[in-house]
């Protein structure tokens, strides 16, 4: 990326929530496209997460993309999934993060990966478990294939604009954890009133 030294650290924050956020959609996807990105010098990794563009992490990303994508297609299954997703994608996430941000020091590096990645990637994953349960109920299950075909869309399309554009993706990502967060808000309101009633 040739961006000016001092705009670096907006960059590379803007990359890692960018990435983070896709993690919420498809947890492998932004590691898998991470990897191939710092492979081919489109984006410069952290001392120490070298190792996610090395064959063996490439190989197990995309089997894993796969499997995780293919998956998600079983309806049912999906539901399964979103129990080991949820952790999944904040760890995801806050890797994602960390390895995007070289120019910070270690312990501001890891509190903005825990607290901005893993966050941004937590909340995705939350609104979207609760969509998917939205969907269950209104279509027996019938739309999650859609609902999931979308997800993977909105992951594969979060990476490529978030390593493309990533002040734009910023712009966009963090509209998307509004709308998010307003999604797990109304949700979790609606269910206090029902206990209440």
């Amino acid at each position: 990326m040739d961006v000016a030294p001092e705009l670096m650290p907006l960059v590379s924050v803007a990359l890692g929530l960018g990435l983070a956020a896709a993690a919420g959609f498809r947890v492998f996807v932004p590691l898998l496209a991470l990897g191939f990105a710092g492979r081919a010098g489109w984006v410069a990794l952290a001392p120490g997460f070298e190792w996610l563009a090395t064959p063996p992490a490439l190989i197990a990303f995309g089997t894993a993309t796969l499997v995780e994508a293919l998956a998600y297609h079983v309806p049912f299954l999906d539901h399964l999934l979103d129990l080991i997703a949820t952790p999944s994608a904040i760890v995801a996430g806050t890797l994602a993060s960390a390895a995007v941000l070289p120019d910070l020091p270690p312990m501001v590096r890891w509190a903005v990966a825990v607290l901005a990645g893993g966050g941004a990637a937590g909340l995705v994953q939350t609104a979207t478990v609760l969509a998917r349960v939205g969907s269950t109920t209104f279509t027996g299950g019938l739309g999650n294939v859609l609902f999931a075909t979308f997800e993977l869309f909105g992951a594969v399309g979060t990476v490529v604009l978030a390593i493309a554009l990533p002040v734009v993706a910023l712009g966009l990502v963090l509209l998307l954890l509004v709308a998010a967060a307003v999604v797990v808000v109304r949700v979790a309101r609606h269910r206090a009133a029902q206990r209440a009633v």
